[in-house]
């Protein structure tokens, strides 16, 4: 006892009282730092071998977590890249996890090294509560991104197969991208959504052509195995096969003809890619083909997408059992989950082909403007779910970080748009089908035309809309195998571009 300035007498802790209080802040300063730097406790208590090992590797962790951040800030296509290499998401799987069960054993050291022996009841419960509870938030936390590495590394092995052309091609990159609508009233798999994305290779501006699915005569190059078989283009005289040979019926024909095409893992995906190459004059660069099913999981997995719909759309179909069961209705900043954005971008009934293409480009639009980097994170899982919905591509995983950041730069600017069909592209001469008999020559130079009017944009750094087709197209008609030839009788095209934001906006 003592007596204080005051005269009051004051009673002190007795001293084992005192002890228990001392070791109990010592265990929770070691497990503190233990917490902060692995390895901290070993070093001031323990084994001191253990403990500067642990240290080493968490400042080699944090000094290469600090590189790969500098790194990807000029680099950062390289850096994704090296990411997404099979190699380094194995030792990221496996990595993590090691660490996070070395730090649980390191915690748990660390209140074994505060001696508990000595602490009171209280003490040993708030240390050691304390020691276990972060010990298995960490293993739990370890574990759950060991996951995501681990479904990553699936997701990328299984679907970025590789084999794509990364030349860009003439300062840009092509990317081919098929719907793919495979179902129970089909035979095989047929693209029900057919649409080639060029990409500027500096800025990211990009145009969508759009090409009909029942456009027919679809030419195939000389080096083609198919072009044997239909020298003037993918048609049928017969009218019970007119509806069978059109652009999206050459992945069955390939397909039925896969002995054409040794070597070939997707020879459909191969004949329509080569036959839209002569259709619009352009290298495909890359492709990718999506299960319609996939597409619709992918928007779920997202949170969904907001759109401005300008006209009511049906859901279902007259020639289904169930016929037309409701309706998208007009309205601004529709939420839309996956089933009725799949609609959105799929019913036919009460529409044409022209107006169905605009939406599916619309839907398109709303996914490489609303999905963020913060969505990815959070929702990875599902979207790596719904990812191995995709039925192939051939972008190599290295260049998945050339095409997100060429994303990200285009989705800051106005993307162009061109559909191969009427009223966009008229006939060639007064009577003619375009989707039957179409002009392939007038198809090239409208492409060439969107494609100089978007880059030169970017040349004059304006936002000026420009106006591709406006001028007097050469005096063509399509022949019978549909190549062109000049005549007398042609007349000048309307214009040729849509914008998005003027059929349907994006929220």
């Amino acid at each position: 006892m003592s007596t204080a300035a005051a005269g009051t007498r004051v009673e002190l802790p007795a001293p084992q009282v005192r002890s228990q209080g001392i070791s109990l802040r010592r265990g929770l300063v070691l497990i503190g730092f233990s917490a902060l730097i692995p390895g901290t406790a070993q070093l001031a208590a323990g084994n001191r071998t253990v403990g500067k090992w642990a240290v080493r590797v968490w400042a080699g962790i944090v000094a290469l977590v600090l590189f790969v951040g500098l790194l990807s800030l000029p680099f950062r296509s390289f850096a994704i890249g090296l990411y997404a290499n099979q190699i380094t998401l194995t030792i990221l799987q496996w990595g993590v996890l090691a660490y996070g069960l070395g730090w649980a054993l390191l915690l748990l050291d660390a209140w074994r090294l505060a001696d508990p022996r000595a602490m009171s009841r209280t003490g040993k419960l708030i240390s050691g509560g304390l020691a276990v509870v972060l010990a298995v938030s960490g293993t739990g936390i370890a574990w759950g991104a060991s996951g995501i590495f681990g479904a990553q590394k699936s997701l990328f092995g299984d679907i970025f197969g590789g084999g794509g052309n990364a030349q860009v091609q003439n300062g840009r990159f092509n990317v081919l991208l098929l719907g793919g609508d495979a179902g129970a009233d089909r035979t095989g798999l047929r693209p029900d959504s057919i649409t080639v994305a060029s990409i500027d290779a500096e800025t990211g501006r990009t145009v969508l052509f759009s090409l009909p699915r029942n456009l027919q005569r679809a030419p195939f190059p000389a080096d083609s195995p198919l072009h044997k078989l239909y020298p003037n283009g993918y048609y049928c005289p017969q009218e019970s096969l007119a509806n069978q040979c059109m652009l999206n019926g050459v992945y069955t024909l390939a397909t039925q003809h896969k002995k054409l095409f040794p070597g070939v893992k997707y020879p459909g995906v191969e004949a329509t890619r080569s036959s839209i190459e002569e259709i619009l004059g352009l290298k495909i660069n890359y492709w990718a083909m999506i299960d319609l099913k996939g597409f619709e999981k992918l928007i779920d997995a997202v949170g969904g997408i907001r759109l401005d719909v300008g006209k009511r759309v049906p859901i279902g179909s007259l020639h289904g059992k169930k016929g037309v069961y409701g309706w998208i209705e007009v309205g601004k900043n529709q939420h839309m989950d996956g089933f009725h954005a799949l609609w959105f971008a799929r019913s036919r009934e009460y529409s044409t082909d022209y107006e169905r293409m605009i939406r599916q480009k619309c839907v398109m639009s709303a996914m490489l403007k609303q999905l963020d980097p913060a969505t990815v994170l959070t929702k990875f899982q599902s979207l790596a779910d719904a990812g191995k919905q995709v039925v192939a591509t051939n972008l190599p995983a290295d260049q998945i970080g050339t095409m997100l950041d060429l994303a990200m730069k285009g989705k800051a600017l106005p993307m162009a748009s061109v559909s191969f069909t009427p009223p966009t592209l008229k006939a060639a001469v007064k009577g003619d089908i375009p989707t039957v008999n179409p002009d392939f020559v007038l198809i090239r130079r409208l492409t060439a035309e969107a494609i100089a009017a978007s880059e030169a944009k970017d040349k004059a750094g304006t936002q000026t809309q420009a106006a591709p087709g406006s001028t007097k197209p050469p005096g063509t008609t399509p022949t019978a195998g549909g190549s062109s030839k000049p005549t007398k009788t042609t007349k000048t095209s309307k214009t040729n571009t849509d914008n998005l934001d003027s059929i349907c906006k994006v929220s």
